[in-house]
């Protein structure tokens, strides 16, 4: 086939779509198409008819923007994506949004658009494959071999997140991961000159990569590269130095082609320079043709594995029924009775209690895995009956992310993208803010992803202020389809883990504590699964004090001092808002009864709490400043979270 016809239909679809919907970024697709073409049309081993095949060859579009070129490739090699849907690019309900969306179009990989975040998803998906490798090929059947393609442009390889991740990629020497740099020298400001000046390449071989130079508008210098980086253990980097918006007479090279239609009178021009009739999203027979042999190809690839996966299925039938587990995400269905079991009276920080429940967990959830960036000792993450990953053993279980909060958030995301993988990730909440893009990405991809955020509060002490979160807890709580969990003891964390791995539509957040918290009575039946419930209660409650976490205790031991005055007090846990706020008005109500005023605690800011019952009469104890250096019970009593103090604020409320 010759891919220089291929790349000419994919400029001309790129610059159709982008000027039908007048907006978008036609540069990029410009620029890339023969490195796309090649790619899409000789280079991976995927099935258009089946885009979850397992063995397939992962494709990743970290510059996001360029996303025509990625429906352009889609249509033509066969996947359902349709000529209206490109014609759709931009609509509102489309199936071609601006940037691609993972589980929206079929085909995506994965949701990019915030740059660099697409490097550390190709990252997690090569280590995924590496495990998936060590725990299911036999001597006798290979069934996971494949590779991870990624393309990225100037503006992923400033972004510090794929350094993180590129760093971490060349420790673990993922020799099957080949990352493409469309090295186009133009930015939205203009040439790059302006803010980079590094050699990128210089800097991947100090990473450990296998790096080499090419035109990027050479399909022939592309098919050599490629063959060259897979007879190299090193994962690769592949400079392509093409010129943005390539084709337009007047416009290319320019930073004006980034991301604005190239308008009537230059597409026309464009269409005559490059051979290509003024038709609209014009497809000629010939590509249509090798589309569909891409597709039937692709279909035997599928069908050769499968003959192959039978064969290692009936000479494995444990190993195959593991599969099974992996894939499906299945949970045992007696996980509660692995749980440890804490007693009431009991005391113990939610950050040790937490790491003994998921230890235990992960006895009997084979496919749970995951680390911590730097801090495993502190979070108490690491499993510890299974080995780490390492460069020359992908068969354990814990990851050594190194400080790289950054990079262990898009990584994390890449392993549960790949699929069959139970991952998390661990940090101190005060850190969150260095991984908030891919947890919000998490959410919005709804991801089966826990994130373990640990020294939750102020009571973290003698670290001061720059480790104790104050707006952390709340600013998780916005992210939507986020779950934030933040226990009060022992047992509602148990229960919190369990709600964790039984979610796969969307991610966890686990806020623990570093200081002790005892474990408290709870009555019958109680469960943290609504969100919220009552702890004690009264007859004809006149005040509800309602808490959060820590502050659990705190409330209890207020409501003690204010039930031994004659005021009757109704406590509340309220360990995941977005949890209770989703149930009926029915149970809201149950809970916080209408017309009884409620005190809510919080070592944190107070504003979204308001929302727990609209109307009410409601006063916090909350912290909206940034906390102070010393000893953690110090610190909160200097801060006003001491039981006197919430007694007192109880009776101004009441008065």
């Amino acid at each position: 086939m010759n891919m220089e016809n291929v790349a000419r239909i994919v400029r001309g679809l790129a610059v159709d779509g982008v000027e039908k919907a007048n907006s978008g970024h036609p540069g990029l697709p410009l620029g890339c198409a023969e490195l796309g073409s090649q790619l899409f049309f000789s280079e991976l081993k995927h099935n258009p008819a089946n885009p979850s095949w397992p063995n397939r060859d992962r494709f990743v579009l970290s510059a996001g923007h360029g996303s025509m070129l990625l429906y352009g490739l889609l249509h033509l090699t066969g996947y359902d994506v349709t000529m209206d849907d490109l014609k759709q690019f931009r609509q509102l309900n489309s199936r071609t949004p601006g940037h691609p969306e993972y589980g929206h179009t079929p085909g995506v990989e994965t949701t990019t658009g915030p740059l660099g975040q697409g490097i550390g998803n190709a990252v997690g998906m090569a280590i995924a494959e590496r495990m998936m490798a060590a725990r299911f090929n036999t001597e006798n059947h290979t069934i996971i071999d494949h590779y991870t393609y990624a393309l990225g442009g100037d503006g992923c390889m400033m972004e510090g997140i794929s350094s993180e991740a590129s760093s971490l990629a060349g420790h673990l020497q993922l020799g099957k991961l080949i990352v493409i740099y469309d090295s186009n020298e133009i930015t939205i400001e203009g040439r790059t000159d302006l803010a980079f000046s590094e050699s990128v390449g210089d800097r991947y071989e100090a990473y450990g990569w296998h790096v080499q130079e090419i035109d990027g508008h050479s399909t022939v210098e592309l098919a050599a590269a490629i063959a060259e980086a897979k007879a190299d253990d090193r994962p690769s980097l592949i400079v392509a130095r093409t010129t943005i918006g390539k084709g337009a007479p007047t416009k290319q090279d320019t930073a004006g082609v980034h991301g604005a239609p190239l308008g009537p009178d230059e597409v026309k021009a464009f269409k005559e320079q490059v051979g290509l009739p003024q038709e609209l999203f014009y497809v000629a027979e010939d590509v249509k043709d090798a589309g569909q042999q891409v597709k039937a190809r692709g279909q035997q690839l599928e069908e050769e594995w499968e003959s192959v996966f039978q064969a290692w299925a009936e000479e494995n039938p444990k190993l195959a029924e593991q599969w099974q587990t992996y894939w499906n995400l299945d949970l045992p269905a007696d996980l509660e009775a692995v749980l440890p079991q804490y007693e009431e009276g009991s005391s113990s920080a939610t950050r040790n209690s937490g790491g003994e429940i998921l230890n235990a967990l992960a006895k009997v959830v084979p496919n749970l895995v995951g680390g911590s960036a730097d801090l495993a000792p502190s979070t108490k993450t690491h499993l510890n009956d299974f080995a780490s990953i390492t460069k020359d053993d992908f068969s354990g279980r814990n990851f050594n992310f190194g400080v790289r909060e950054h990079a262990m958030g898009a990584v994390v995301n890449g392993l549960a993208l790949y699929g069959g993988l139970r991952p998390f990730g661990s940090t101190f909440l005060v850190f969150s803010d260095y991984m908030r893009p891919a947890v919000r990405l998490s959410a919005l991809m709804k991801l089966p992803v826990v994130h373990v955020f640990t020294h939750d509060s102020v009571f973290v002490g003698e670290d001061g202020p720059t480790h104790q979160p104050v707006e952390h807890a709340e600013a998780l709580r916005v992210i939507p389809n986020l779950d934030v969990y933040r226990p009060a003891d022992a047992q509602e964390t148990a229960q919190f883990w369990l709600s964790a791995l039984r979610r796969n539509d969307g991610p966890a957040a686990i806020l623990l504590t570093r200081q002790n918290l005892p474990v408290f009575p709870k009555p019958e039946g109680w469960s943290v699964e609504r969100g919220a419930y009552v702890v004690v209660d009264a007859d004809e409650p006149q005040l509800i004090l309602a808490a959060s976490g820590s502050e659990v205790s705190l409330a209890l031991e207020a409501a003690e001092k204010l039930t031994a005055e004659g005021i009757a007090v109704r406590v509340v846990s309220v360990p995941c808002r977005e949890l209770f706020l989703t149930q009926e008005k029915a149970y809201r109500q149950s809970v916080f009864i209408p017309g009884t005023p409620i005190l809510m605690l919080d070592v944190g800011v107070g504003s979204g709490w308001y929302s727990l019952a609209p109307g009410q009469t409601m006063s916090t104890l909350t912290l909206d400043d940034f906390g102070v250096c010393g000893p953690g019970a110090e610190v909160a009593a200097h801060l006003g979270f001491t039981a006197d103090n919430a007694v007192k604020k109880a009776k101004e409320l009441l008065s």
